[in-house]
């Protein structure tokens, strides 16, 4: 007996090795991957008011980005434009330079120089007047991304409790305790939390990223309105 097994030992090392290898390929056939579009699609209807607050985020920073970024100009090249100007006394040159420049700060600059023969007090005013009105316009809709930033971790709280709800039904209506019950819904619960997630950090990162720029932006119009005031009171 014991020889019988020492020579079918080569026989039936290969049987199992052969079973083992179908085994496994017969798993990787029915495990087949799961692309990206099925992952989302099992997050159920939460994930498209999570993908619309996506969109909303990505235009908000873009758009926000290109407008101050166009906003900014070069406040020195434009300032020595202005002072040059005024040192020679040509206050409609220096208007219509203002009038050519569409920025923020040639809007406060070209409000100051309509001003100019009042008290400097109120040609002060007037500037500062008009730059809090185009740092609003800077601002548009930055604050929407702070909301996006809170709302898309909730939706995603919401499909969280969507997912254990279906979890309990899978198992109230079979009766039975497995994986089958349970895969739905943690599909449901793992995929729209982990969208809430990524939205709301994407809105965060570009709220804090805009605002940043728009600070940056403030501190230089501030600084070319005291060099033009300046300029006044040298003239």
């Amino acid at each position: 007996m014991f020889v019988f097994l020492l020579q079918a030992g080569p026989a039936v090392t290969a049987i199992a090795t052969d079973t083992a290898a179908a085994h496994a390929n017969a798993i990787a056939n029915a495990a087949p991957g799961l692309s990206l579009i099925d992952l989302i699609l099992k997050g159920g209807w939460i994930m498209l008011p999570i993908f619309l607050l996506l969109i909303v985020s990505i235009y908000i920073i873009a758009e926000r980005y290109l407008t101050i970024r166009s906003a900014g100009g070069n406040p020195e090249s434009f300032m020595t434009g202005i002072r040059a100007l005024m040192v020679k006394g040509d206050l409609q040159g220096a208007k219509l330079y203002c009038a050519q420049n569409p920025s923020p700060l040639a809007r406060m600059v070209e409000k100051g120089l309509r001003r100019i023969g009042l008290p400097i007090t109120e040609i002060e005013a007037s500037v500062e007047n008009v730059g809090k009105i185009e740092i609003a316009r800077l601002e548009k809709n930055i604050s929407i991304l702070g909301i996006i930033a809170g709302i898309a971790p909730m939706l995603g709280f919401v499909g969280t409790i969507i997912g254990v709800i279906k979890i309990f039904y899978a198992i109230s209506s079979s009766g039975e305790f497995g994986i089958t019950q349970i895969a739905g819904g943690l599909y449901t619960k793992m995929v729209t939390s982990a969208a809430g997630l990524i939205v709301g950090i994407i809105a965060h990162i570009g709220y804090h990223w805009l605002s940043i720029l728009v600070e940056r932006m403030v501190f230089r119009m501030e600084n070319s309105a005291i060099e033009f005031m300046d300029i006044l009171q040298d003239n």
